[in-house]
C-alpha cells in the first residue's frame, strides 16, 4: 500500500509510520506533504529518503489531488495536518484518507481543536479518560467515521503537558496499527478494542505492544 502523509509540524506520528512501514512491511510511505516549508516533518522524510512536497495553497484541491495521483497513493494519512482538506480531495480519496486526533471523538474535536488546546479542554472538563482517535476524513473537521480509539486515563495530577505525552505515546502505536491493518485488509477497516488487542472488522486481530496497556506509566 502506497501511503502519503500530510503534516504541519514536527512529524512525530510521521516518524512512527516511517519506523513501521519499512523492510517487508505491507505499507510504504512514498510522499510527505506539508503546508509549511520549515516543518520538521519534511526533514524526517528527507532523512528517510522519502519524497517531499510543499503545499503552496492548502485550499487548491485539484493541485493537491494531482500530486497524490502522481505518486499513485492508495492511502492518505493526516498526521498533525492543521488545514481543512478541500472537498475535491476528500471526494477523490473517499474512504482512503484518515486522520489522527488526540482525544476521544466526538468529544473535544472540531475547528481550532488541536494540539495542547485539546488536552487543556479535556482537563478543564473534568473528564477522567482521554485518548487518541483515528477516523476517516470528510469535509468537516473531526467528523468522519471513527476507525479506532484507545482510552488513556486522566490522572488527578495531570497537566496538559503530561497528558499530551501519554496520549502521544499511544498515537505512535495506534496510527501505524491502523495503516498496517488497512494494507493487509486491502482498505481501511474499523478496529474494535477487545481486551488487550483490537478485533478487525475484516477478520483477525491486531495486537499492540504491552506499553499500550500501561497508559499511566511515566
Amino acid at each position: 500500500m502506497r501511503v502519503a502523509v500530510l503534516a504541519s509540524g514536527g512529524g512525530t506520528n510521521l516518524q512512527a509510520l516511517l519506523d513501521t512501514c519499512r523492510g517487508s512491511a505491507p505499507a510504504r510511505v512514498v510522499l510527505v506533504a506539508c503546508n509549511k516549508p520549515d516543518a520538521g516533518a519534511l526533514d524526517r522524510a528527507r532523512q528517510a529518503g522519502v519524497d517531499t512536497h510543499v503545499i503552496a495553497d492548502p485550499a487548491d484541491g485539484p493541485a493537491m489531488t494531482a500530486v497524490l495521483q502522481q505518486y499513485e497513493v492508495d492511502l492518505v494519512v493526516l498526521a498533525g495536518y492543521l488545514k481543512l482538506i478541500p472537498e475535491a480531495v476528500v471526494a477523490a480519496y473517499d474512504g482512503r484518507m484518515i486522520n489522527i486526533h488526540p482525544a476521544l471523538l466526538p468529544a473535544f474535536g472540531g475547528p481550532g481543536m488541536y494540539g495542547m488546546r485539546v488536552h487543556r479542554a479535556v482537563l478543564e472538563s473534568g473528564a477522567t479518560v482521554s485518548g487518541p482517535t483515528v477516523h476517516l476524513v470528510d469535509p468537516e473537521y473531526d467528523r468522519g467515521r471513527i476507525v479506532a480509539q484507545w482510552p488513556v486515563p486522566v490522572a488527578p495530577d495531570d497537566t496538559a503537558e503530561t497528558l499530551q505525552q501519554r496520549v502521544l505515546a499511544i498515537e505512535h502505536q495506534l496510527l501505524p496499527a491502523v495503516v498496517l491493518n488497512a494494507a493487509i485488509a486491502g482498505g481501511v477497516t474499523r478496529l474494535l478494542a477487545n481486551g488487550d488487542s483490537f478485533q478487525a472488522s475484516s477478520g483477525g486481530s491486531v495486537t499492540l505492544s504491552d506499553t499500550l496497556h500501561q497508559p499511566n506509566d511515566r
